[in-house]
């Protein structure tokens, strides 16, 4: 027989008590999810944070999202009122493939309550959303040029120059990647020297309600995004872990540099993917030579300080593609393969939701020194083949410190945004 491993009831915001107590007094709380169309992991998330940002003080949301759409979001939950009128509306911005991901109506409850709860904070106190990921390298320069002519400095030049040296690829990602990957010239002196100069520059003292600073920290995070964005798209090409190690180490650099923007005690939840926020180290992905958000979090402020909450079902419905940059569907999930992570948990709790926590997993030593197969479904999904793609090989007690277990789950539910034809490419189909 197996060994039933403990477990928590998980139906109502009210019990996720043991798991506030577990993070304790973290600094940084991961919260991730087995897909990027699922609506209880979103709405999970939301209750979660909802109560970290309550009862422990956490001032700021950070997500697998670009910099210049998650930061509009940001400035219109920290005004009285939302200058798109209503979340929706402003979700809307989120126009580039997969724009479920962030515009959807589960996002838009959450970001309705975050304006609500920012209306009866001071300025400096207001809890922000912002973008963690390295795609948006045309909308981050356009942004910057916008800044640098406002403020009339001498970045402009800079960032003029960067602007031109990409024009030639007509906003395509791809065409730039391939540009670089058969010629020795790339852009990337010009962006360089574009984060370099906005460095130089003296700070911005007055902004619309007290947010010129943090109009300050964009401009840069916008050049930084450029910076990395260009070494992304150069080691696309290559093939291997580069790429995605580019792109968690920037997103790790980024959640780095808000904690600094916000002071010494400051908070972060992080929403992403399991594969971003579930130590890599306890996965096949260190095979690889991958890194990610979990594990560089874990290294860079100690375990003690990084709580990362994995989550996961058995079987559902979710919003995917199947293929990149193909129009969303509503796809069946089979239920769990037989001897992988869910389909354990769905034979001990038999169509219940639990809570699972990582201190009382390692009781379990089999468990713990186990490597089971662990669903990842990404934007790019066909159910028929999941078998061969879509699982994970992880330690989970060593990849979480806490796992949220929905035995059968429903899709999101999207926005019915007009889709941007510049998409990113498609590097790793399983996650992303």
């Amino acid at each position: 027989m197996k060994a039933q491993l403990p477990t928590h009831p998980l139906r109502a915001a009210a019990d996720l008590d043991p798991l506030l107590n577990t993070i304790g007094d973290a600094r940084i709380v991961l919260l991730g999810e087995a897909s990027h169309g699922t609506s209880e992991y979103y709405r999970w998330r939301t209750a979660l944070s909802k109560r970290l940002i309550q009862e422990k003080g956490f001032q700021f949301i950070a997500v697998e999202g670009d910099w210049p759409d998650c930061f509009e979001v940001n400035q219109a939950i920290k005004q009285d009122e939302m200058s798109a009128g209503s979340a929706a509306r402003l979700l809307q911005t989120f126009d580039r493939w997969p724009t479920w991901m962030w515009g959807n109506w589960e996002i838009a409850a959450l970001v309705e309550w975050l304006h609500q709860h920012n209306r009866n904070l001071a300025s400096g106190q207001k809890v922000g959303f912002y973008g963690l990921d390295v795609y948006s390298l045309w909308e981050s320069l356009q942004e910057i040029l916008h800044y640098v002519e406002k403020q009339g400095d001498g970045a402009v030049k800079a960032a003029h120059k960067a602007f031109s040296c990409f024009e030639p690829y007509s906003n395509d990602p791809q065409e730039y990647a391939q540009a670089v990957a058969f010629v020795s010239e790339d852009c990337q002196d010009e962006v360089s020297e574009m984060l370099r100069a906005l460095r130089r520059q003296p700070p911005t003292t007055t902004g619309v309600d007290g947010l010129g600073r943090e109009l300050d920290f964009a401009a840069e995070q916008n050049a930084l995004v450029a910076v990395n964005a260009e070494r992304y798209y150069r080691a696309m090409l290559q093939g291997g872990s580069s790429s995605w190690n580019v792109r968690d180490r920037h997103m790790m650099e980024t959640l780095t540099r808000l904690l600094d923007l916000h002071g010494p005690d400051s908070k972060a939840i992080i929403w992403e993917h399991n594969t971003h926020i579930g130590d890599a180290r306890a996965t096949d992905m260190a095979d690889d030579g991958m890194v990610n958000v979990g594990q560089l979090a874990r290294e860079a402020y100690g375990r003690e300080q990084v709580f990362a909450v994995g989550f996961g079902s058995y079987e559902g419905s979710v919003i995917a593609g199947k293929k990149w940059g193909a129009p969303f569907e509503v796809m069946s999930v089979p239920q769990a393969t037989r001897g992988s992570w869910e389909n354990y948990l769905h034979e001990q709790l038999q169509g219940d939701n639990a809570l699972l926590l990582s201190t009382e997993l390692r009781s379990e030593t089999a468990l713990l020194n186990r490597s089971l197969g662990h669903r990842a479904i990404g934007v790019v999904y066909r159910p028929e083949f999941e078998r061969y793609g879509n699982y994970v090989p992880s330690i989970i007690p060593e990849r979480y410190d806490a796992f949220l277990f929905i035995d059968k789950t429903q899709a999101l539910h999207p926005l019915p945004t007009q889709a941007d034809e510049h998409t990113p490419p498609d590097m790793y189909p399983w996650t992303e």
